[in-house]
């Protein structure tokens, strides 16, 4: 019985975390696919819903729940999760796995761009809803839409899993409604159905030239949110998720276009709102309220999403070190990120401050997306070809029907850039430059740094030739490189002409996995004089630990004094040069993101009081 409410909860939560955002489309979709046409022909209305109607399928279903979905990372996912799984099968130095990291890393940087843009549409979309009661009501939307965005990066803080335990019940409510609206529709007029077949919507591209092209660039907001649904899976798992889509919300978002094009059908000057167009004029209030609370939980996926990407990127080195807090002891992938809740929160007013109506965001939706979706797809080529050993002609036959269509609904996108599109490109152009500074700076911190340091080896056979005097207890000294001795251990033996009875050389890093078994997680090396090398993996996904990584070190032989331990860091301070291959501006950037990270005594779990940290300047 416990098992079975587990389930349903579970089942609640990913209703009201995953699909927020693909499920909120119906609001606006057609609605963009038929702007500025007034009275829509019947051919059009069945070919754009043919259109919409099998992107779902491919994209969606076929794609993300049927292919993508399967390639998890320990089951975790996300544009970095991928990107990790490509590389585990690329050679550790080429071209090619440079190629994939920076793909990740743009695909990324996109996503980011996609959580400004979602929260803004979504709740905008669900409160221009009174327009159509009372249109007197319009000056209430922009100050409602920001009320209602302000309330939900609120309530972040208290976790994934209360929101989604909060929403998932709303949002089967929301599906159920939809599903009925529709079936209200198809039955007036059944005649729509004929949208089922795909040939329709390809001859309505075909027939229509640039026009039936362009319109592509709409068609795409009925997909939005299917990548919150990989980036999402690691919050409630990939069966979850997949269950949820193919019984509840499939059926109901096909139900509700078909719905809507049926109404078009009838009455093309519907075309304006065609979603509150199947709403009867007395439950038009209770359908604000009902669209505003789900387009607030459709700004959760992209939300969660965005937590998650963020961790993954600052253990794999890309972003600096912030705070993450953990907000569930039964699932470890639901988590908060402050920094990047309140960052969201005021760019996402700023859209809505900035654009003011739906109608004009959607016209910067859509690039960021398809950008994302795009460089899904051509990270699967290393797994499908070298980690589950398809053949070259599978490959081909599966993934570049995918691309051609992604693409042309990028390129399609591509002219709204000058009306909108460049919003969420300007913001995943500065992630990307953000992570890719980033990157590049902590490796050429690492290299002078490692010049400045002893080889390991050369140190011990001196420390055993020239024995300085042993302090009791032990010390701990964080290195980047296993290779070096770190310049405090160099540092406080050159001053204080002492060396503890324990000496601990750690290296933590970070391995192409999400989580790393705890009996694999630590190797240690006994270098003789009582100094020992400890190599520490953690996935990506996971907070280092320190101290608990001594204890595993005691319980293993190791004659640390888990009582008297201090532990020695190296502080670098970075002063700007631009000679190690970076420009001046952005060592300068890089130097200012180093300042303004988590400190390492948080980051590690460190107890503060026995932290002795050694400066010095390093010039780059």
């Amino acid at each position: 019985m416990s098992s079975r409410r587990s389930r349903t909860a579970n089942t609640l939560a990913v209703a009201g975390v995953v699909f927020g955002d693909i499920g909120t489309s119906p609001l606006y979709a057609l609605q963009a696919c038929f702007s500025g046409v007034a009275s829509p022909s019947r051919e059009m209305v069945l070919g754009v819903l043919s259109l919409v109607l099998w992107s779902l399928v491919i994209i969606v279903n076929l794609k993300y729940v049927m292919l993508v979905m399967r390639a998890d990372n320990k089951g975790e996912g996300g544009m970095l999760a991928l990107m990790v799984l490509a590389l585990q099968r690329l050679p550790l130095i080429s071209r090619a796995t440079s190629v994939a990291t920076l793909l990740g890393i743009v695909g990324a940087a996109m996503f980011y761009g996609d959580s400004v843009i979602t929260p803004a549409i979504s709740v905008m979309s669900a409160v221009e809803g009174l327009e159509e009661l009372r249109p007197w009501l319009s000056h209430l939307v922009v100050p409602l839409s920001a009320a209602i965005i302000i309330a939900l990066f609120v309530a972040q803080r208290r976790g994934t899993e209360m929101v989604g335990k909060a929403f998932g019940p709303v949002m089967v409510i929301w599906f159920s409604v939809l599903a009925l609206l529709g079936l209200v529709g198809v039955v007036g007029d059944p005649s729509v159905l004929y949208a089922l077949n795909p040939v329709l919507g390809l001859r309505f591209l075909l027939g229509h030239g640039f026009h039936g092209f362009l319109i592509l660039g709409a068609v795409v907001l009925a997909v939005t949110g299917a990548e919150a649904l990989y980036a999402d899976m690691g919050h409630f798992g990939r069966r979850a998720v997949s269950r949820v889509w193919t019984y509840l919300v499939l059926p109901s978002l096909v139900l509700n276009y078909l719905g809507q094009g049926a109404l078009l059908l009838d009455h093309p000057e519907a075309a304006k709102n065609p979603f509150y167009g199947l709403v009867p004029s007395v439950l038009v209030v209770p359908m604000v309220l009902l669209s505003s609370a789900a387009t607030v939980i459709a700004s959760q996926a992209v939300i969660s999403g965005a937590y998650s990407i963020t961790q993954q990127a600052i253990q794999l080195g890309l972003l600096p070190r912030l705070r993450v807090e953990h907000t569930s002891s039964r699932q470890i992938g639901q988590i908060y990120v402050p920094f990047v809740n309140w960052v969201l929160l005021a760019l996402v007013l700023m859209c809505v401050l900035g654009f003011r109506s739906s109608a004009s965001l959607a016209t910067a939706y859509g690039i960021a997306v398809m950008m994302t979706m795009t460089i899904d797809t051509i990270l699967m080529w290393p797994i499908c070809r070298h980690l589950w050993l398809w053949p070259v002609t599978a490959c081909i036959s599966c993934l570049l029907p995918l691309l051609l269509l992604e693409l042309s609904f990028l390129t399609s996108n591509l002219q709204k850039l000058a009306e909108g599109g460049w919003l969420p490109v300007v913001v995943g152009g500065f992630l990307i430059l953000l992570m890719t500074t980033w990157r590049r700076g902590r490796e050429l911190l690492s290299e002078v740094v490692a010049l400045r340091g002893s080889d390991r080896t050369e140190f011990v056979a001196q420390i055993a030739h020239q024995a300085p005097h042993r302090a009791e207890g032990s010390a701990v000294f964080l290195t980047r490189s296993p290779k070096f001795v770190p310049l405090a251990l160099i540092n406080n033996l050159r001053t204080n002409g002492v060396l503890h009875e324990c000496v601990l050389i750690v290296t933590v890093a970070t391995a192409r996995m999400p989580y790393v078994d705890e009996e694999e997680r630590v190797r240690l090396e006994d270098l003789g004089g009582g100094i020992y090398g400890v190599y520490a993996a953690y996935g990506y996904m996971e907070q280092p630990d320190v101290p608990r990584l001594l204890a595993e070190c005691a319980r293993r032989g190791v004659p640390v004094d888990l009582d008297q331990v201090s532990y020695f860091l190296s502080r670098e301070t970075v002063v700007p040069k631009g000679e190690h291959g970076l420009s001046y501006w952005r060592t300068m950037l890089f130097a200012f993101l180093a300042r303004n990270g988590q400190p390492v005594i948080e980051f590690f779990g460190l107890p503060g009081e026995r932290v002795v940290e050694l400066g010095g300047l390093v010039e780059l």
